[in-house]
């Protein structure tokens, strides 16, 4: 166990993010509430995870983290998690087929509830409310009873949140993972794409593979083995979070059981702030955001806080630096960190910084500076001998409109059609799977 530390010793530091909430009486009682339920993932879980992300750290698994940029009450419907779950399966096998390496499978879902905001307050016509920082927080309509923060909001999430992955478990122990289903994967995008043959080529090599592995061991490949899922969410909300932390039998440690993996945003990763105190003495695996303004040297002495044992799995770096930019600013960091002799797990969020407005302030990414982010990414870890170990992405099973580009050519004009999120532009579902194949080339060796 961390010296010095309880699920609550953060309140003594400078909390960045928080809900102000108006009844603290209510507040206590519903982290209360929260502390009486059942937990919704396990600490062997967890630990599980932590084994495989150390495996990425040694370039043995590639992480895949992706999912809905702040979930909805409302869409924890069948329909929408099943679609999340089937383009990130679908994605997994893309990579491990044609990367040739195990996917750790973490999705931004169960949990991703609450989101930073740039101001406290939003002012729209002269009225001014608080901003809206996810359901977990408040509502989105801008009234001044949807605006006001709700303890009661923490237990619905909760609530959801154990839903959404008790629908998952039950999906993936019934077959839907099944690599057999490849034969009805949407693949329309493909006959846009400049080199549609090679995405074509590869469905057809994995299927082939599937069949001779059928037939070598006298069973479906489906009948060997199970689909691990895990869930990841940011660790915004620290009532919540130390909310749901617990000391689990027979474990020498606590662990955050709302999720498997909770990461640290870019915005609240200060050494002396609230974040960082709660995040050093949890045992999940965890993660970090390394946004443009990360100084090297910072980033040596945050990685040795949250992991003074050094140990393998249990960071990883996602590092969101915008195309222009990674190729100055992610060497010195890589270099550091090498010097260092920190084991980390080095991931790409190319969404991030890569996010800019339309003439009319719509929010949107564009396809190939996404792309272009992950390339350069993998240029500067080849270049220094380490390794890149996974991507992060904001996406959907959703054919929405949020994202410009793609082998469809998705232009700002479309952006109108089926724009559906509420905060940030994501990868929609033939984007997203085309961005696997693309990925799947560059870790196979075809740079």
């Amino acid at each position: 166990m961390q010296p010095n530390w309880t699920p609550d010793s953060w309140r003594d530091r400078p909390a960045q993010q928080q809900a102000d909430y108006q009844s603290p009486s209510d507040l206590r009682q519903a982290a209360d509430t929260l502390r009486r339920l059942p937990p919704i993932v396990t600490s062997w879980e967890i630990e599980k995870l932590k084994l495989q992300l150390a495996e990425v750290a040694q370039g043995q698994r590639f992480l895949l983290q992706g999912g809905d940029c702040s979930e909805r009450f409302a869409d924890c419907q069948a329909s929408l998690i099943d679609a999340k779950l089937k383009v990130l399966l679908m994605m997994s096998a893309v990579l491990t087929y044609g990367g040739g390496k195990r996917v750790a499978r973490v999705g931004r879902i169960a949990g991703q509830y609450a989101k930073p905001r740039s101001s406290a307050v939003e002012t729209i016509n002269g009225v001014t409310l608080p901003s809206y920082r996810g359901d977990l927080v408040n509502g989105i309509a801008f009234t001044a009873d949807a605006r006001r923060p709700d303890p009661q909001r923490m237990i619905e999430a909760y609530s959801r949140s154990s839903m959404t992955l008790n629908f998952i478990r039950s999906l993936l122990s019934g077959g839907f993972g099944d690599i057999h289903h490849v034969d009805v994967w949407d693949l329309s995008f493909v006959e846009h794409a400049e080199q549609p043959h090679d995405y074509l080529r590869l469905v057809e090599g994995m299927k082939a593979s599937v069949r001779f592995l059928d037939a070598a061991v006298g069973r479906r490949l489906s009948e060997l083995a199970d689909i691990d899922f895990y869930t990841s969410h940011e660790g915004l909300h620290l009532d919540y979070e130390s909310a749901v932390t617990e000391l689990p039998p027979l474990r020498q440690g606590w662990y955050d059981l709302g999720t498997h993996m909770p990461w640290i945003g870019d915005r609240t990763r200060a050494l002396d702030g609230a974040h960082v105190e709660f995040f050093r003495g949890i045992r999940n695996p965890i993660g970090v955001k390394v946004g443009p303004t990360m100084d090297p040297v910072e980033l040596v002495e945050l990685i040795s806080v949250l992991s003074p044992d050094n140990e393998p799995g249990r960071m990883t770096l996602i590092c969101r630096l915008g195309a222009d930019r990674v190729l100055d600013l992610l060497p010195p960091l890589v270099d550091a960190v090498q010097r260092a002799g920190k084991v980390v797990v080095w991931c790409s969020d190319p969404m991030h910084g890569n996010t800019y407005k339309t003439a009319d302030g719509t929010k949107t990414r564009h396809f190939d500076q996404i792309l272009a982010e992950l390339d350069h990414s993998f240029e500067v870890h080849a270049d220094a001998g380490t390794y890149l170990g996974g991507v992060h992405f904001e996406m959907t099973g959703q054919n929405v409109t949020e994202v410009v580009g793609g082998a469809r050519g998705l232009t700002e004009a479309d952006l109108g059609r089926c724009y559906d999120s509420d905060v940030d532009p994501r990868l929609n579902y033939e984007q997203a799977l085309e961005m696997a194949f693309l990925i799947a080339r560059r870790i196979g060796g075809e740079r």
